[in-house]
């Protein structure tokens, strides 16, 4: 397996390599952000809007806080926080779509409807209004666009199953007298894997710009825990000041935005079978 893999990665062009290459860098400093940070995530340390100094590399923020400490500890919250939801998202709209597919008839027809429904309200507008109305927390924003998103993956989802259910090999599983989960998990999951770990990417940086979003208007991550959303916000006054701090969370952003996107075109290429 591993040797299978690192034979893929030596094809693999100079834009996949540095997308992996910043995937790993933010994984990293996700998980040792207490080790890398000089200040605690909430620690007030120096005057509002310090410059960069030799102590402070980045500055302060708005209350005194170090900033570099705080974009460090932004990695683990926003980008954790993106991926739990991600995989919620999939683990719902993935079965839903799959069982959709599978089974056809008026359990398809139901749940195709509910999911019409739910895309024809725009993403953020709804997800904003159901967070006013449950309250803005981290444990109801996950779940809120869980469910928003898994939409966009039954859809795929759905599309993809439905190619496979009409193969030869499923109707002789289906004579044979294979149950509905039998046939999902060895027949149909199996040969829809390639296009959807590709979408899981795709949908991480949905979901990882919708939380900044959200954070940046207030209703996403909550102070003081450190988000690169509510960051850009909390010290925006300082670009009217020729200050590029507060772009900084933003740059990070784009940064992990292009690099996995550059990975999913890397992984769609490869399980295409086509050449350079």
């Amino acid at each position: 397996m591993l040797i299978a893999v690192w034979k893929e990665l030596k094809k693999a062009p100079f834009t996949a390599w540095f997308g992996i290459a910043i995937i790993l860098s933010y994984i990293i400093v996700a998980f040792f952000a207490p080790v890398l940070t000089p200040y605690g995530e909430t620690q007030v340390v120096g005057d509002e809007y310090a410059p960069w100094t030799s102590e402070f590399l980045l500055g302060t923020d708005n209350i005194g806080r170090d900033m570099l400490s705080r974009l460090l500890y932004g990695a683990r919250n926003t980008v954790g926080i993106a991926f739990v939801t991600t995989c919620l998202a999939f683990f719902i709209g993935g079965m839903a779509g799959l069982i959709a597919s599978t089974v056809g008839g008026w359990t398809d027809q139901i749940l195709s409807r509910i999911v019409d429904v739910l895309m024809a309200i725009p993403q953020l507008i709804f997800a904003l209004l159901l967070l006013t109305i449950v309250g803005t927390n981290v444990v109801n924003m996950i779940l809120i666009i869980a469910l928003l998103d898994s939409t966009r993956v039954f859809r795929l989802a759905r599309a993809v199953a439905t190619n496979v259910v009409v193969m030869d090999f499923v109707e002789v599983a289906r004579l044979r007298g294979e149950g509905i989960w039998w046939l999902i998990r060895h027949e149909v999951l199996p040969n829809s894997t390639a296009p959807l770990i590709a979408e899981f990417g795709l949908r991480f940086c949905f979901v990882f710009l919708l939380i900044a979003a959200l954070s940046f208007l207030g209703l996403g991550i909550q102070p003081p825990t450190a988000d690169w959303g509510s960051m850009v916000r909390e010290n925006a006054t300082l670009i009217t000041f020729g200050d590029i701090t507060p772009l900084l969370p933003a740059a990070a952003i784009a940064l992990l935005t292009v690099a996995v996107n550059f990975v999913v075109d890397w992984m769609l290429h490869a399980s295409s079978g086509l050449k350079d």
